[in-house]
């Protein structure tokens, strides 16, 4: 099953589902270990020549994600909320952006475990249906996608549960 899109008319988020054949202890594992968020992260052709996490509320994630064309952008967030292994949220490490940056956003992934399937949901909460439009103009919903793609295959062919 890939990765679904949602974007209800009348509330500023977007919602992204998929459902990995893995348990939820290792999805959990793949999405908070920055080992392994490091192979799978970002679109095809991405690198993550830094990835840093602080799995722990008011803990940072600091990521920087390098293109296929060698460009790189940072990415710096703040984590809200952690209860292992049900449900993960972070925000923007800052709310000043300078111009062409991202809107301020909220993220909060949940994971349900339905034997050894898990259930991945992201709500991605906006400030305004205009911040939520420019987010996904600038690719969000796409580089989440192919994220989450690329984290069910390396699901399939790795072990997250153990250290690599």
């Amino acid at each position: 099953m890939n990765a679904r899109v949602e974007m209800p008319e009348d509330e500023p988020i977007v919602v992204i589902t998929r459902t990995f054949d893995a348990p939820r202890e290792l999805v959990w594992a793949a999405f908070t270990n920055p080992d392994h968020v490091a192979h799978w992260f970002g679109g095809p052709g991405f690198t993550s020549p830094v990835c840093s996490m602080d799995v722990r509320p008011g803990g940072l994630w600091r990521h920087v994600l390098r293109a296929p064309d060698g460009f790189e952008f940072s990415i710096e967030s703040i984590f809200l909320d952690v209860v292992p292994p049900e449900r993960l949220s972070w925000k923007n490490a800052t709310e000043v952006h300078a111009p062409g940056a991202p809107p301020a956003v909220t993220q909060t992934v949940t994971l349900h475990e339905d034997g050894a399937r898990t259930h991945w949901r992201l709500e991605a909460r906006y400030q305004s249906l205009s911040d939520r439009a420019v987010s996904v103009q600038m690719g969000f919903a796409t580089m989440i996608t192919q994220s989450v793609e690329r984290l069910a295959d390396f699901l399939r062919h790795k072990d997250p549960g153990k250290e690599q």
